[in-house]
């Protein structure tokens, strides 16, 4: 059996193989236009990540992200993130990952 589950605390997560796909829908839902994906560099050049920007450039979200967070993130990442948030006119973020 695979799990599958949705649940909104704080915010809306959706988990299960495959519901990567749903990720424009997602977007749209919370009323997002321009998300920025947020991930560390060891995520940032995997295949699921480039699929990720693929699906949200295809439901005509842009394609931008931000990788420059350490594993165990600092103030400066922080900093850095946000500056890219808002530089980039984002209204949204889509965190890719785990961990810290």
């Amino acid at each position: 059996m695979t799990p599958v589950a949705n649940w909104s605390y704080p915010t809306a997560v959706r988990f299960g193989a495959g519901r990567i796909s749903e990720l424009g829908e997602a977007c749209v839902a919370a009323g997002i236009q321009r998300p920025l994906l947020v991930t560390d560099k060891g995520l940032a050049g995997l295949p699921i990540t480039r699929d990720t920007l693929d699906l949200l450039e295809a439901a005509g979200l842009g394609r931008a992200v931000f990788s420059d967070v350490d594993p165990n993130p600092t103030d400066a990442n922080v900093e850095a993130g946000v500056k890219a948030y808002r530089e980039g006119g984002h209204d949204g973020v889509i965190a890719f990952g785990g961990g810290s």
